[in-house]
């Protein structure tokens, strides 16, 4: 392959080795050559939130950030959020018993930045998780649901 770069991933505590054009972004790199389709493609182009996955703990629009740019970096997307036993995230959990899905494609971005909502303590007030939770959107208006989950998330936290 000409053009192409080799790229060694730590993704959701594994290592993953891939060749992928410089121009790869880190969700193509995740869906397209990796298989993890769990990390939406929404807008690809930063607006919805869709693609929200952790670089070294931190919210990443992955439509925007070139694989490249993390390569060395631990990423986590929604697939490697659940417990080592398989249980579900307690942000997860939140999301079920509220209902804070309707379609549930923006699902994932939401946990992802609500995980990340959380564990940056954006969370003393339901304006406050508003708009820490207000990069990512959602088609079908289930705000007040995923606001309940995030904060009761948060209180089963601290």
């Amino acid at each position: 392959m000409t053009g192409t770069i080799n790229l060694k991933l730590d993704i959701n505590g594994r290592s993953r080795e891939l060749a992928v054009e410089p121009r790869v972004t880190l969700l193509d790199a995740l869906r397209e050559h990796l298989d993890l389709t769990g990390t939406k493609k929404g807008c690809d182009q930063g607006q919805c939130g869709a693609c929200t996955v952790h670089v070294d703990g931190k919210r990443v629009l992955a439509c925007l950030t070139l694989a490249a740019q993390v390569e060395g970096r631990a990423i986590t997307t929604i697939e490697g959020l659940a417990e080592g036993d398989g249980g579900l995230h307690p942000v997860q959990s939140a999301f079920l018993e509220h209902d804070a899905f309707q379609c549930g494609y923006c699902t994932p971005g939401q946990i992802m930045s609500a995980v990340a909502c959380i564990r940056e303590g954006h969370t003393k007030s339901d304006n406050e998780i508003r708009e820490y939770m207000s990069g990512n959107l959602c088609r079908c208006g289930a705000y007040s649901h995923i606001v309940a989950a995030v904060r009761e998330a948060a209180e089963a936290a601290s």
